[in-house]
């Protein structure tokens, strides 16, 4: 039975979907190329936007959170720091760059018709199965390098106000914006049909975030459910084997929601709970605006004819991605467009091992398309 909440929740997760999906194709806002660029070409034009979308988000959760219109805050599912959240920061970068899209990037490209991102998709599912038969011993270790028990978040930790920290923060980043501004460094010159700069993507997916955070109860997240569809595919191939998997088991979300009263239940299971209301609706709604946005420019088409090697790495990339979102307990959006505005130690861990990652992960693709180039131009 589906309940008004449902309902809301439902409708609000698949008209951001929607919404961000047909923003992110048009504006090509993806977070894997911005990390690949700066690394491989120098080019930091995409990192000031998502700059700017975080702290455009810090500013809206800091405002919201002083009305007293953030009631849970630190909001759900958000873990302590530990030394896991850095290696499984470290393995996401790699594998980000390696898929060719972060966990919504490849949402919208696949939605666009790429076919490599197809592929990377069917790697996160693969990789979120993986991880559920490690996550007893994953969980031990998560358990034992913990750093900080009794506090999710930096002002949290010094028990102090997060406007004293955040707002400093805000004001040094808004004098930077400006700088960039002066000197042009948001727009980049197109004339491609219906291009929408990326600077305004970020400042309307800090909105869908702050949309998210105030009629749900949290920010924007999706990996929780690709393990809950690789559950789904295990129960009809493997229904025993669910059973003897303790990670399905688990409910980490199970509070009630103070504004609405709505209950929110769930884990990465197969059930149909409130984590699949929240997240389901997302993913299915960035890839219909993705699609929307490419039939509306009619760029929308499926190339089959893809380099196996590239299929192979935008595989194992997503496999990387399904079994370090887990590691991590979150992915990138997770963390950068949730975590990091709130200055939560978890995420901020997160960056730390999410730099050298999409690093390495930049040296490695090169590496392999400069080694393909090569036996292409032999073999003429």
């Amino acid at each position: 039975m589906i309940t008004n909440s449902t309902f809301l929740i439902y409708l609000t997760g698949s008209i951001i979907g929607l919404l961000a999906g047909f923003l992110m194709h048009r504006s090509d806002y993806c977070i894997a190329g911005m990390f690949r660029d700066a690394f491989l070409f120098r080019n930091t034009f995409m990192l000031r936007s998502l700059a700017l979308q975080v702290i455009v988000t810090l500013v809206f959760f800091e405002i919201f959170r002083a009305l007293d219109l953030l009631p849970l805050y630190p909001f759900p599912l958000l873990g302590f720091a530990s030394a896991a959240t850095i290696i499984g920061g470290f393995i996401f970068g790699i594998g980000m760059v390696l898929a060719g899209g972060c966990v919504v990037g490849t949402l919208y490209k696949m939605g666009a018709g790429s076919v490599i991102s197809t592929m990377a998709f069917i790697g996160f599912i693969a990789g979120s199965a993986l991880y559920a038969e490690i996550h007893p011993w994953w969980a031990s270790f998560m358990k034992a390098t913990t750093f900080f028990q009794s506090a999710k978040t930096l002002p949290g930790l010094f028990g102090i106000n997060p406007a004293f920290i955040l707002l400093p923060t805000a004001f040094v980043s808004i004098l930077v914006f400006i700088k960039w501004h002066r000197e042009n460094k948001f727009v980049r010159q197109s004339e491609v049909k219906g291009y929408i700069q990326p600077w305004e993507t970020a400042v309307a997916l800090a909105l869908l975030g702050l949309l998210a955070y105030t009629l749900i109860g949290m920010p924007l997240g999706v990996t929780t459910t690709y393990t809950k569809i690789a559950a789904m595919i295990e129960t009809l191939l493997i229904p025993e084997h669910i059973s003897a998997v303790s990670f399905f088991q688990l409910t980490p979300l199970n509070i009630t929601h103070p504004s609405s009263g709505a209950l929110l239940q769930g884990g990465p299971g197969p059930q149909i709970d409130s984590i699949w209301a929240i997240q389901f609706p997302l993913i299915a709604g960035i890839v219909l605006g993705s699609t929307l946005s490419a039939m509306l420019l009619g760029e929308f088409s499926i190339q089959y004819r893809v380099p196996p090697v590239q299929l192979c790495m935008a595989l194992s990339g997503g496999i990387l991605l399904g079994v370090s979102s887990r590691m991590s307990q979150g992915c990138n959006v997770w963390h950068l467009m949730g975590g990091l505005p709130i200055l939560a130690l978890q995420s901020l861990l997160f960056i730390l091992g999410l730099l050298p990652g999409t690093w390495l992960g930049s040296k490695i693709v090169s590496h392999i398309i400069l080694k393909q180039s090569i036996r292409s131009t032999e073999a003429r």
